[in-house]
């Protein structure tokens, strides 16, 4: 585990590195008021063993942080790091602390820190929030009572994008932040960033730039930060990882024919925008939490007895469930039977 004052030479020195699985929930009992731990253990080992992905991506977007206790929390975070351990791999293990306060929002990042995180990520802040400026002092706050290296994540999700030169203002304050996933899916951010920002490792969620090349340019790392690559492939079957691997050795001509022979490609247009996007808010970008434990289960992977969100995630639709199923099915990825916990 880096600490604050070793965190870019970490990171630039490949401390971040490879695919980045980030984690659903497994909810179970009434209501889903229950979270179903021996499923979260085991979709850590499948990630971590089965698929040898290098890192873990904990409590954001994916796994419904927003719908989560403090206690679950923490206990998700003690139970991800608590099995890699355990399997003996060099999982890097990221947590996202972000927190409707910023004492929360600290307590989440000190209690990563004691518990072997590698990296926490604090979130544009989703809340009432003075632009770049407070952005700043949010992070500058989390900083200095922390010693662990620290991510930006820039999500439209927060209802705020910060500016290239917001980011690059928090990166000149404060050295423990290192790298910074860009959600927005405007590639001239991430171009942006790196210019007035070299020294941070820049995640483009829009992946069609790394077939164009900006991973050779500088311009973005070599870090998946946080996808979910266990829904791309399985043990027997890692076109995903092979897809990457094409892209990390440069041989870009090969990785796209790849992704196209594969059905990696087919795959992600026919899934649609149900994981990110929800009908009757069509303007808004989210997680929607059950559209990714439903693709989960189609492939056979653990996803709790309860399938559905918590409030204020809405029900995914039988509509949605159709398009999924289908999907996974002509790409050859669906299992025989789904999981049902």
């Amino acid at each position: 585990m880096p600490a604050a004052r070793e965190a870019r030479d970490w990171a630039r020195g490949g401390g971040l590195h490879g695919i980045g699985d980030s984690l659903y929930t497994p909810f179970s009992g009434p209501d889903g008021d229950d979270i179903d731990y021996d499923a979260y253990r085991r979709l850590v080992r499948h990630c971590a063993a089965d698929l040898r992905h290098a890192m873990l991506w904990l409590g954001s977007g994916v796994g419904e942080w927003w719908s989560l206790t403090m206690d679950e929390r923490k206990k998700l975070v003690e139970t991800a790091i608590a099995e890699v351990r355990e399997l003996g791999t060099d999982t890097v293990v990221q947590v996202c602390t972000q927190a409707t306060s910023p004492k929360d929002a600290l307590e989440l990042t000190l209690h990563a820190q004691r518990a072997g995180a590698d990296i926490c990520y604090l979130q544009t802040p989703p809340m009432e929030l003075h632009g770049g400026e407070g952005t700043l002092r949010f992070f500058q706050y989390i900083a200095d009572r922390t010693d662990i290296a620290l991510g930006m994540f820039n999500s439209p999700s927060s209802g705020y994008a910060l500016t290239p030169e917001e980011i690059a203002r928090v990166a000149e304050e404060i050295p423990a932040v290192c790298a910074i996933k860009e959600g927005v899916c405007e590639p001239w951010r991430s171009k942006a960033i790196h210019t007035l920002a070299p020294e941070l490792v820049v995640w483009e969620c829009d992946l069609i730039v790394y077939r164009a090349g900006w991973l050779q340019a500088g311009i973005v790392g070599p870090a998946q930060l946080g996808t979910t690559g266990y829904l791309f492939e399985t043990p027997d079957d890692r076109r995903y990882t092979e897809f990457w691997t094409l892209i990390w050795e440069g041989k870009l001509a090969d990785a796209i024919r790849h992704a196209r022979e594969s059905l990696l490609d087919q795959l992600s247009d026919e899934l649609g925008s149900w994981f990110v996007s929800y009908p009757g808010r069509p303007d808004y970008f989210t997680h929607w939490g059950e559209a990714f434990r439903y693709a989960a289960s189609v492939m056979g992977l653990p996803m709790g007895d309860h399938p559905h969100s918590r409030p204020p995630q809405a029900i995914l639709p039988e509509e949605a469930k159709a398009q999924i199923r289908q999907a996974y099915e002509r790409a050859g990825l669906a299992a025989v039977e789904p999981a049902t916990a």
